[in-house]
Formats: structure tokens, C-alpha cells, sequence
């Protein structure tokens, strides 16, 4: 992995780590009951469930679509070398 993909890892996480802290902070804050708060955060967990399987989805597909190109030249370069071998 480059510097630069490290670098940009390195942002992602820490964005993600204060995010999960923001909530739990927020969590403690909360002017509603705790069976309230539950019900809020198991609703936010399935949205974010269905958000990540979507968002893996699009990129499992643009990834493959990607594979199956690069596939494709590569097909298209071994058969001009085979051309040009002949």
C-alpha cells in the first residue's frame, strides 16, 4: 500500500473512531429513557446494516466490472501478440 493509501486509512479510521465515540458520548446525554434510546439505536443500526449492504453491493459490482475489463485487454493484448507471433 502506498503512503498515500495509508494516509487516507489512517483519516478513515479516525473519523469512524469519532464518530462511534461522538455517539456513545451522546448516548449518555440523552434526554429520553433508556428503553427510548434502545429503540433509536437499534433503528440507526439497521439503517446503517442496510447502507453498508448497499454500499458493498456497488462496489462489489463496480469492482467486478472493473476485473472483467481488465480481463478483456488482456484477452485483446495476448491476441494480438498471438497475431503478430504468426
Amino acid at each position: 500500500m502506498s503512503d498515500q493509501g495509508r494516509q487516507a486509512a489512517k483519516v478513515a479510521a479516525l473519523v469512524a473512531g469519532g464518530a462511534v465515540i461522538g455517539a456513545g458520548i451522546g448516548l449518555f446525554f440523552a434526554p429520553q429513557t433508556g428503553v427510548e434510546t434502545r429503540r433509536q439505536a437499534s433503528r440507526y443500526a439497521r439503517k446503517a446494516q442496510l447502507q453498508a449492504t448497499r454500499w458493498n453491493r456497488t462496489v462489489h459490482s463496480r469492482v467486478k466490472d472493473v476485473v472483467d475489463r481488465g480481463k478483456a485487454v488482456f484477452r485483446a493484448d495476448d491476441q494480438k501478440l498471438k497475431i503478430e507471433a504468426a
